[in-house]
């Protein structure tokens, strides 16, 4: 059984033990939960644990390989724009849609107040206007914004060092960058030891939620699921639109030539196993320059993940529909903004190890609660798929629009 399947396995039973609870012994069901929740909310904190060192290490690793990258030549710092500016596209796509597509689903005041008693609910603060949120942008003291886990100007200064690092003596930068790579392998390592006991922890949370609130858990959940899905085809459909207007390549020939790596894609749910069918249909169907393609995909796959920050605004705004927490400009600017930047530091991350180490930093700096994420993480996998072909057509996307423009300094 794999460790996806046993995190499924513990969310079902937890859930049917609750729900047989609620409706069997309502008063017992209570009591069962205050003594299971706090084993939760124990293995939540030891996920939370490591996400500020992860974190802090991945951004400055990924400054540097962006940097790398970058240095290669002209196509390969015009990939890297085309990757930021796709990113950037994506994330503000899902900050729009997200919000109001939760809105069109009844809200339950006892989910709630089931979730704020389980698994921890942070005081909602007041809407940060647009002078307050550029003001906390950067911080005045990086280790108190690490202590108070604000995660926005610890990136900001986790990325001023990466590129600082670019710009001293290569032995000394090599030693630096070796040495936070050595903290984000530790913390990895840390994370996949709590996450062995995931379907202990999700079994005690959702069992928590659901003795609460029934039925009205899972119901969310589904809905969670529905909204990832929708809004990952609205950026693969958003990437076709990229390709015809940027990368000048009309919907009918850019549609049927990406398809094989498209279908690749779906059955594998792997960029990096699809990455010699995209090179075929870049090749061989769109008739893009080899030395286009053999640059821009591989990193592409290395660099590039259009549905990762997609994924942890849906998570987000999931969040505050089931809380109840209305989102402000600033608030999904913040999380759009760091969304990108950790993006690029997390591509190649194991996925469940990739949802902590993301999403806790995301929701904190848009001011929610992270607890729900520990449930989330169990049904999270169902969207893989169409995050996988999202990724892929991404990929395929912004080949065309480097090669496009490279065309044009020819011409």
């Amino acid at each position: 059984m794999t460790s996806t399947q046993r995190i499924l396995l513990g969310l079902a039973l937890g859930a049917a033990a609750g729900i047989a609870l609620a409706h069997w012994t309502p008063e017992a069901a209570v009591r069962v939960a205050d003594a299971v929740q706090p084993l939760g909310k124990l293995w939540l904190s030891a996920l939370q644990m490591t996400v500020v060192p992860l974190v802090l290490s991945l951004v400055v690793v990924g400054a540097n390989t962006a940097t790398d990258a970058a240095a290669s030549g002209r196509i390969a710092r015009r990939a890297i724009v085309v990757f930021l500016l796709l990113l950037a596209l994506g994330a503000a796509v899902a900050a729009i849609a997200a919000p109001e597509l939760f809105l069109l689903f009844p809200r339950s005041d006892s989910l709630r107040a089931a979730l704020e008693t389980a698994t921890g609910h942070l005081p909602s603060t007041k809407p940060v206007g647009w002078a307050d949120w550029l003001a906390g942008i950067v911080p005045t003291n990086a280790v108190m914004a690490a202590a108070e886990s604000a995660m926005l100007p610890l990136v900001v200064f986790a990325m001023f060092l990466g590129f600082a690092l670019t710009r001293i003596a290569a032995e000394r930068r090599a030693l630096v960058v070796e040495f936070f790579r050595a903290i984000a392998d530790a913390m990895i390592v840390v994370v996949r030891w709590v996450l062995m006991l995931a379907p202990f922890g999700v079994f005690a949370l959702i069992l928590a939620v659901c003795a609460r609130a029934g039925l009205h858990m899972l119901g969310a959940l589904g809905v969670y699921v529905l909204v990832e899905c929708i809004v990952y085809l609205l950026v693969t459909a958003l990437m076709l639109v990229v390709a015809r207007v940027w990368g000048r390549e009309p919907f009918v020939r850019f549609a049927s030539a990406i398809a094989p790596a498209q279908v690749v894609a779906f059955s594998t749910q792997s960029s990096l196993a699809s990455l010699p069918a995209m090179i075929e249909s870049a090749d061989r169907r769109l008739g893009y320059p080899t030395a286009i393609t053999s640059l821009v995909l591989p990193m592409a796959v290395s660099l590039f993940r259009l549905t990762s920050p997609v994924q942890y605004i849906v998570s987000a705004s999931f969040i505050a529909w089931a809380l109840g927490i209305d989102l402000g400009a600033a608030q999904l600017a913040a999380g759009a903004a760091l969304a990108v930047v950790i993006s690029l530091g997390s591509v190649g991350l194991p996925g469940q190890v990739t949802f902590i180490a993301t999403n806790v930093p995301v929701a904190q700096a848009m001011g929610l609660p992270v607890g729900p994420l520990g449930l989330m993480l169990a049904v999270d996998t169902l969207p893989d798929t169409l995050a996988t072909l999202g990724n892929v057509t991404a990929d395929l996307a912004a080949t065309s629009v480097v090669a496009a423009q490279s065309a044009k300094d020819r011409a």
